[in-house]
């Protein structure tokens, strides 16, 4: 990574609306910026009062959205209003694909009707690793994924090599929305430990986890209500909207984004994501736990070979029983043919 961040790329993905939020009628506009100015001054105004006796000014990530253009007060919370039903499917998840989270692997899930899956990004190989979790439903979906981002890898995972670089201690004090901009702020520990690399990648999981979301293009980063233009010893600069560009080393040369370490799937099933590999081409196997060989296949992404492009290919295999499997994603040295940048994905198979 050259110094600094590298230079935001937008990756094909939709400019976000800003989320939850209606825009006026024509004939309503007037009336309604009116109310949202006496609305931004009444916020101001209790802050203020607020800061005065001692409490802290920042939400607890519930159901109120706050507006407020000082970037050295916190960002608010994000609540049913930031977030609608439609937008709980991420950019890289369809929901065809209808994983289903092992008990080992996720919350427990309290039903189809009551849960809903939501990705957190953890780190493997010191490279991001997406991880299923399932939550009780909620339109609060960021919160939801942030929240379980700082609460870690399960003890299976960490098993598995599995960890994060956020601190066990951090704590979420508000989330909002805003123009494609996700304003987090988070408490001081989050600034704690670690040294570049672990600066960079706790950044990388933040902002990776609430991507996912197409309402969220960036992610700007607030610590304890106040707005943070650099990160850590190393002076990171974090003073603008953070986009997955910006962690390109972050990133494993294939990114695997579905299916999900740890879920069940049944064929037939989509395998998507991105990848970073010489002219955009990797291959695929899906190896039953006896040593069979289910599915072998050539992938190529949308561009390759020091940019990354997206891949999204269907495999389909015959299938009697269930059993578990991997999924062996590789791309080959273009030199001697041998396999490089291995990912290997456990799954459960159904018919």
């Amino acid at each position: 990574m050259q110094k600094g961040f590298l230079e935001v790329v937008k990756q094909g993905y939709s400019p976000a609306v800003l989320a939850g939020e209606q825009c006026p009628a024509p004939r309503q506009r007037k009336r309604w910026l009116a109310g949202l100015l006496v609305t931004a001054v009444l916020a101001l105004l209790l802050s203020l009062l607020a800061a005065g006796c001692g409490e802290s000014p920042v939400g607890d990530a519930g159901p109120v959205s706050q507006t407020t253009s000082s970037p050295d007060l916190p960002p608010g919370d994000l609540g049913a209003e930031d977030l609608v039903t439609d937008d709980l499917e991420s950019r890289t998840l369809p929901s065809s694909t209808n994983q289903q989270p092992l008990s080992d692997f996720s919350v427990p899930s309290t039903g189809d009707d009551e849960s809903i899956g939501l990705k957190i990004y953890l780190v493997r190989d010191e490279k991001i690793a997406p991880v299923l979790r399932q939550v009780p439903k909620t339109t609060a979906v960021g919160t939801a994924a942030l929240r379980a981002l700082i609460e870690g890898p399960t003890s299976v995972e960490t098993a598995m090599g599995l960890s994060s670089c956020l601190p066990p201690e951090t704590t979420l004090l508000g989330l909002r929305i805003e123009e494609g901009i996700a304003q987090i702020d988070l408490s001081k520990e989050f600034a704690t430990g670690g040294g570049s690399f672990s600066m960079l990648m706790r950044l990388a999981q933040v902002v990776f986890t609430l991507t996912q979301f197409p309402t969220v293009d960036g992610v700007r980063l607030y610590l304890d209500g106040r707005a943070v233009p650099v990160l850590g010893g190393e002076g990171l600069p974090v003073d603008r909207g953070l986009a997955r560009a910006d962690f390109e080393d972050m990133c494993p040369a294939v990114l695997v984004e579905t299916p999900l370490m740890g879920t069940t799937v049944r064929p037939p099933f989509r395998i998507t994501g991105s990848a970073n590999v010489f002219e955009g081409v990797f291959r695929v196997e899906l190896i039953a736990s006896d040593g069979q060989v289910l599915v072998q296949e050539q992938v190529r992404a949308s561009a390759g070979t020091r940019t990354r492009g997206v891949f999204d290919v269907t495999v389909n295999f015959p299938l009697a029983a269930s059993k578990e499997a991997t999924l062996v994603v590789f791309a080959q040295s273009p030199q001697d043919g041998t396999r490089t940048d291995l990912l290997a994905i456990p799954l459960r198979l159904v018919p």
